[in-house]
């Protein structure tokens, strides 16, 4: 089943952020309970850039988790995400995405159909898939 195309194990309800948006709400986002630790950044319905959990904590360094603290309300999205992530489409199989994430360049690739998102899958999401064949 390695063969199987990349949309069987794809989350497809992906969170994405604005890159106006304020940091804050990056921060709220990873707060919650089981969330990939990448966020796709959209604008217009577009994929403009990626934001890791490591990008938001070495931008965020030391800002603690106050959310009072200035750097939440004076940082925007645009200011911490990664440009032009690498992307796959969803006609790619599962083996070549692993093939892809095995490498340790990324952890998260966005799934991208006419340069709009359409689902996100991580290094956990093939592993699991691994795992439970």
């Amino acid at each position: 089943m390695k063969s199987a195309p990349i949309s069987t194990i794809m989350t497809k309800n992906v969170v994405s952020v604005s890159p106006g948006q304020k940091i804050l709400d990056v921060k709220h986002i990873y707060e919650k309970k089981d969330f990939h630790h990448h966020i796709p950044v959209t604008e217009n319905g577009k994929l403009v850039g990626m934001i890791s959990l490591v990008d938001f904590m070495y931008k965020i360094n030391g800002a603690g988790l106050d959310d009072n603290n200035a750097i939440y309300s004076t940082l925007s999205v645009k200011d911490i995400m990664t440009t032009h992530p690498y992307t796959m489409n969803s006609d790619v199989t599962i083996e070549e995405v692993a093939r892809v994430l095995s490498k340790g360049d990324y952890h998260a690739i966005p799934i991208v159909e006419d340069d709009r998102i359409v689902g996100i899958v991580s290094t956990a999401d093939v592993i699991r898939f691994f795992i439970d064949q």
